[in-house]
């Protein structure tokens, strides 16, 4: 049997003349800051100071003995970031470029000094620049000539933090005779039956070559064995009536494990360990009366997907632990996703990422790394894409969680719309990828699953690639030019992008910026800022609904919140209230690598910001809404869930001081997996334009709220509420605070953060009604007073 040497200790990061501890897996800037060497990037202006890191050669060294009575030895890395020259007893064992595949170099009988030697990525994008010529991208840096993560380049997001290092794992592999070189698991299910399709790829030693070899499987119980003299093999299992994998919502998330054993005459050469599960996934892009749907199918079930875009959770992505992945994720499914986007401008993630989709039932949108570029398709560049191509579908193809390839990022949108064409002058852009290598790819290796050759795309060139009426939508005008209220404007088939910006959380930016001062234009605020006049749309966008506050920086971090919760809440409101035609949104973004201001939902502390909160209600299986739209005020009621809602809906028109203008109860029942659209009489539907009143929407505890005018022309009574403390009875470490409204209280936010760092509550923004109360449980934030909570609560109508 394989014996395998795991190479995790003992390395040295050689520093000038010094060798410091390296922790592998991991990176240059990770061992520079244990060591002291480097101040934290995350802080303050460090990220300026440390820029010299990504801009030298790095060596990892360390001294390897091993004894193996096997016929070979291989050395196995899973990451190298990324031009490295790897040698061993002083011998050059091997080159590589690329961050995101994996390595095998045979060093049988080898043993001695290790040493891996980065270069810097700007030296080695410099010289396949110098090879392809130049082309466009979005950011001043050459993320597109080196196969590495492009955000690590920095982005509208991200600091620019170029790292170097062995940032997965690293072993030796013992081994005779043969081994499973690689494994293709097909899963598919018809009419009942689960069929798994395993293709086998073997390698042999000198001595196995032309051997008689034994290939076994096993799944639910089924068993399949084939022998074989050759380097390939095929398997087929059968398994009667599975258990379907199901999005979460939509079912359970059974999960089966599948065993391949690789063996001779002599014994057990090789073990290959998966889960899998049994499920369909089809991609619905038929033409219509509307133009070419996007429409996500599992098991036959039409799906409105509920999605997030995941970029690396660290800029430092060997920082990312498995639990850390859990914890994330489970955030999304606190959110009520079902579905990440794992952007194309980030890595490909550990399979530890995958496994909690899995488990969850959180659908996986897999983009190739390609993302805002032109991507040259020459020499070096192309064979590494095909390597790096096939090496990550045929790990990830296993994961019944992946539901989706797409091939890039924005960058057919930017081909015909961000003025490339002209100066590429006939040259490669990445197209050839695309609508070319990438399809045959997929459909040579994992035929089980769709792909889209990218995000925006309407499908083909008859169309543009960003054409709302056709294919995946990228919609980025409103935030960078219009009010949140434009997402009305039109119906995509499938928002695949859009977001609206706002800062960490209070406890994450006391963190990270250390100077004491917090104002929106302080320099540590401007630096953690990385978007294209990103303060000046925050303020324009706060500005368009309140009175932008002058020198208060609480009431202005409290105010950017409210206008993203209150913005992705109403692109996603309008969108599920036309559905089926369209089939999903994927907001921009889950989370952050850093302490920022961005569109995440989470901070880069891990702190839910109130659009997290915000994402639980609007993604929710069941949502109310009130629409404006040309034939007047429309009430949506959107029942994504299986079974049939009969509910009463009660409209209550109210003035400002919450005198009742008008009531009326409605019996209603939507059907399954549909939407319900009912047009609202006229007599509750308040003044055009009036700032004394507007409309109240309650069911099944759900509500829906329509004002006629901003906030800041509303004539809203001075907000007036009690506050009580009541400690949770059995729970030393949570109270609740309960808040009972005398007059319209409006956007109710506890910051729990600002009661102690590790305080979470769990609500966001809440709006009461005179009369009404809430209850909002905070866990860690230690012993609180009334004042130390009233200190943290906010509202929208204060003036």
């Amino acid at each position: 049997m394989k014996d395998v040497t795991q190479l995790t200790d003992g390395w040295s990061l050689r520093y000038d003349h010094d060798l410091l501890p390296a922790r592998v897996p991991g990176c240059v800037h990770t061992d520079l800051l244990a060591a002291g060497i480097i101040p934290d990037p995350f802080l303050d202006l460090n990220e300026i100071e440390v820029a010299w890191v990504g801009r030298r050669a790095w060596s990892y060294v360390a001294d390897v003995a091993h004894d193996s009575g096997h016929e070979r030895t291989d050395l196995v890395f899973d990451g190298l970031d990324t031009a490295a020259r790897i040698t061993f007893d002083g011998r050059e064992i091997g080159t590589t470029r690329n961050m995101h595949r994996s390595y095998r170099f045979d060093v049988t009988g080898v043993a001695g000094r290790l040493e891996v030697h980065f270069a810097s990525a700007y030296e080695e994008a410099e010289a396949v620049r110098a090879v392809t010529g130049d082309r466009p991208n979005v950011y001043p840096e050459p993320f597109q000539y080196i196969r590495k993560m492009a955000s690590s380049f920095g982005w509208d997001w991200g600091p620019t933090l170029v790292t170097a290092g062995i940032w997965r794992p690293v072993r030796l592999e013992h081994w005779s005779t043969a081994r499973l070189a690689a494994v293709q698991p097909l899963v598919t299910v018809d009419e009942g039956t689960g069929s798994v399709e395993i293709r086998l790829q073997v390698e042999r030693t000198d001595r196995g070559a032309g051997r008689s070899l034994l290939a076994r499987a096993t799944v639910a119980g089924e068993h399949a064995e084939v022998r074989f003299e050759g380097e390939t093999a095929v398997l087929r299992l059968t398994v009667d009536e599975p258990r379907l994998w199901w999005p979460r919502g939509y079912g359970g998330q059974p999960l089966y494990d599948l065993d391949v054993t690789l063996s001779d005459e002599g014994g057990r050469l090789d073990a290959w360990h998966r889960r899998i599960g049994f499920r369909t996934i089809e991609l619905d892009r038929a033409p219509d009366a509307r133009g070419s749907g996007f429409t996500l199918v599992v098991n036959g079930e039409r799906v409105f997907a509920r999605g997030v875009n995941w970029i690396p959770d660290d800029v430092f992505p060997s920082r990312v632990s498995p639990a850390r992945y859990r914890t994330r994720l489970s955030q999304a499914v606190e959110a009520n996703v079902d579905l990440v986007r794992i952007w194309g401008g980030g890595i490909y993630e550990d399979d530890a990422f995958y496994d909690v989709c899995d488990e969850l039932g959180l659908m996986v949108w897999q983009d190739f790394l390609f993302a805002c570029a032109a991507y040259p398709e020459e020499q070096p560049l192309r064979g590494e894409v095909e390597a790096e191509a096939r090496d990550n579908v045929v790990r990830l193809m296993p994961h019944p969680s992946l539901v989706l390839w797409n091939g890039n990022n924005e960058n057919l949108w930017g081909f015909r719309d961000w003025d490339w064409e002209p100066g590429l002058a006939g040259d490669s852009w990445g197209e050839g990828y695309y609508l070319g290598l990438l399809p045959r790819l997929v459909a040579e290796l994992d035929p089980t699953r769709p792909y889209t050759a990218g995000s925006p795309w309407s499908g083909s060139w008859d169309h543009h690639p960003n054409d709302p009426d056709h294919g995946t939508y990228h919609s980025w005008e409103v935030w960078n030019r219009q009010d949140y209220a434009e997402y009305r404007a039109n119906v995509p088939r499938f928002v695949a992008e859009f977001g609206w910006q706002a800062p960490p959380a209070m406890a994450t930016l006391r963190r990270a910026l250390t100077d004491g001062v917090l104002a929106p234009d302080s320099a540590g605020m401007l630096h953690h800022q990385k978007a294209e006049e990103g303060n000046d749309k925050l303020n324009r966008g706060v500005a368009r609904h309140f009175a932008l506050p002058d020198g208060n920086f609480d009431r202005w971090h409290y105010l950017t919140q409210v206008v993203q919760a209150r913005a992705v809440a109403a692109g996603i409101e309008h969108w599920r209230s036309h559905w089926p035609t369209c089939s999903g949104t994927v907001v921009w973004q889950l989370n952050d690598c850093w302490p920022v201001s961005s569109w995440a939902a989470i901070d880069g502390d891990g702190r839910p910001k109130p659009l997290h909160h915000e994402l639980r209600r609007v993604y929710a299986d069941r949502l109310l809404t009130l629409q404006p739209a040309e034939e007047g005020l429309v009430l949506a009621l959107v029942n994504q869930s299986a079974a049939e809602w009969r509910t009463a809906v009660d409209l209550r028109r109210m003035e400002a001081d919450g005198t009742p203008l008008g009531r009326s109860t409605q019996e209603v029942v939507v059907a399954a997996r549909s939407v319900l659209r009912l047009s609202t009489a006229a007599g509750l539907v308040p003044e055009k334009h009036s700032a004394k009143e507007f409309l109240v929407a309650d069911a099944d505890g759900l509500r829906a709220l329509y004002f006629p005018v901003p906030d800041k022309e509303f004539s809203y009574v001075r907000p007036d509420y009690d506050v009580i403390l009541e400690p949770v009875a059995g729970d030393g470490g949570k109270v609740d605070v309960v808040v009972n409204a005398h007059t319209l209280v409006r956007d109710l936010l506890l910051q729990a953060d600002r009661l102690g760092p590790d305080a979470r509550a769990d609500r966001g923004l809440t709006t009461l009604l005179p009369g009404e109360r809430t209850r909002i449980r905070v866990d860690g934030c230690g012993s609180v007073t009334v004042d130390d909570v009233r200190a943290a609560l906010f509202c929208a109508d204060t003036k």
